[in-house]
């Protein structure tokens, strides 16, 4: 596992960027590692998998203003204060006064009585939002789910139900506790090449997608007498109505547009005796390539995200190749591209996939492993979702280990990695692993220092390949991994969707 993340985190891969060498080296490299540990192609006769897409780059060429009436207020620097960008395949996007909506936190759930577009037109217009959903800052448990984030708070839904609505542009007023990273997040996604599965049947989303710096926002709203945290209290009660804050905004964007091709890469063990039957482990191989330099580097090499996890899934595959017989059900594993473009290559293998979905037993999924040592836990992200929480139990309890919803639900991780677009369409989904009680160092060191990851580390080129990283936990995580999809994959009476 060393070997392998040390390789593919090093500079030489460029940061893993598709449509770059750093692809080309990526695959090529995931191939020879299936072919050498027994995995036949997953494509037919081939271990890769096109995917089409468009790459948009998106450059503001003027800075976005606000205006009341007539009257300019503000200028705001894009993208520090805005994070702005376009889904379009337009060259050229441009906003004229579009007037300002509040719609509380942007979201329309029927079944939860629940509107924030009630009583008011948007289309045409900009929406601002705040992120997240309002279980979290009411701490409510019959709200939604609480401090837990539901799809409905992710940023994705809310571009998602703007554009159903018809409004030419959603901003998401960025809050670090909300969305589970700094503006950094936002604000790098947005001058960096985005990636779009390439099939004009999908929806293009808004004209103009993006985030509000909270400072800005705050400075925003104080112009119209308001302030952000009263807004968030309205918000958070049902009923709340949206309204026009009477301000416009007006931007001008350039589109650079890109068709090009990435690559899932795949193998396969086929079962002996269900092989159409499948268990699927994932690992994205993608990264943020060569971007704007940090601390005098500019290769977001992304070791722990996700090197750390390609080990993880290329040595449970090696495990279960060696095996003295054949296992039962197929195992595929799989390296999506473009994880970090909102899980675009997994959500495209899961719309054409090699072996049916409908019988894919479960899938498998980490990322982000951070080698620091044995953990006592076994955090499960997406706790609840799916009965293997206690098939993870009983196999954590044989490694004196227990299993941890993960604390920081709020954030979402959940939505925000491979197995969604599995669980989606049915497929018992887990992302589970090691994080929050260290068994040499305790509860306090394990949470500081994988907060002190996600701040200062991740989506960074610092994301960088440790020598010294102690990997005993990560290999307690493959060896849990390992048992599981050894039941998994032998036992035909393991039915996890019923």
């Amino acid at each position: 596992m060393k070997r392998v993340t040390e390789i593919m985190s090093s500079d030489s891969f460029a940061g893993r960027k598709p449509f770059t060498i750093g692809e080309k080296k990526s695959i090529e490299f995931l191939e020879n590692e299936l072919k050498s540990i027994g995995f036949e192609p997953l494509f037919g006769d081939s271990y890769f998998q096109k995917v089409p897409m468009v790459q948009t780059t998106s450059t503001a060429i003027s800075p976005a203003f606000i205006a009341k009436g007539a009257q300019k207020i503000f200028t705001y620097d894009v993208p520090n204060d805005f994070a702005l960008s376009s889904p379009r395949r337009d060259e050229i996007i441009e906003l004229k006064y579009s007037p300002i909506i509040f719609c509380g936190f942007g979201i329309d759930a029927p079944e939860l009585g629940w509107n924030d577009f009630d009583g008011i037109d948007v289309k045409g217009k900009t929406i601002v939002v705040l992120i997240n959903d309002p279980g979290l800052y009411t701490k409510d448990k019959n709200l939604f789910k609480g401090e837990e984030m539901t799809y409905y708070g992710r940023w994705t839904y809310k571009y998602e139900e703007a554009a159903r609505k018809g409004a030419d542009a959603v901003l998401i007023i960025h809050e670090e506790k909300g969305a589970g990273y700094g503006f950094n997040v936002p604000r790098n996604s947005a001058i960096t090449s985005r990636l779009s599965i390439d099939d004009p049947n999908l929806p293009l989303g808004c004209k103009v997608t993006g985030w509000i710096n909270a400072i800005t926002a705050e400075k925003l709203f104080s112009s119209i007498g308001k302030n952000i945290d009263s807004l968030r209290k309205e918000a958070c009660k049902k009923g709340f109505k949206p309204f026009d804050t009477g301000l416009k905004m007006s931007v001008k964007i350039k589109n650079r547009i890109t068709k090009d091709s990435s690559v899932n890469v795949g193998g396969v063990l086929r079962g002996s005796e269900l092989p159409e039957e499948s268990l699927i482990i994932t690992a994205h191989w993608d990264h943020f390539g060569i971007g704007e330099p940090q601390g005098g580097d500019s290769i977001y090499n992304g070791a722990v995200d996700n090197c750390t996890t390609i080990a993880w899934a290329l040595e449970i595959g090696r495990n279960i190749s060696k095996q003295p017989s054949k296992q039962k059900r197929s195992l595929v594993l799989l390296f999506p591209t473009a994880e970090e473009q909102g899980l675009t290559g997994s959500e495209y293998y899961a719309s054409h996939p090699s072996l049916p979905v409908e019988k894919t037993i479960a899938c498998l999924n980490n990322d982000m492993m951070v080698p620091r040592g044995e953990m006592n836990d076994v955090t499960i992200i997406g706790y609840g979702y799916s009965k293997l929480d206690s098939l993870y139990g009983v196999h954590a309890k044989q490694q004196g280990r227990y299993i941890m919803p993960d604390p920081a639900s709020h954030s979402g991780l959940f939505f925000r990695s491979d197995h969604f677009p599995f669980y989606k369409r049915g497929v018992p989904s887990v992302w589970a692993m090691g994080c929050y009680d260290s068994k040499i160092n305790g509860m306090e060191w394990a949470d500081s220092t994988w907060k002190d990851y996600v701040k200062n580390k991740y989506h960074r080129p610092s994301d960088n390949y440790n020598p010294n990283w102690d990997w005993s936990g990560v290999v307690k995580d493959a060896q849990l991994a390992l048992k599981i999809s050894l039941e998994l994959l032998n036992n035909p009476k393991v039915n996890l969707k019923k």
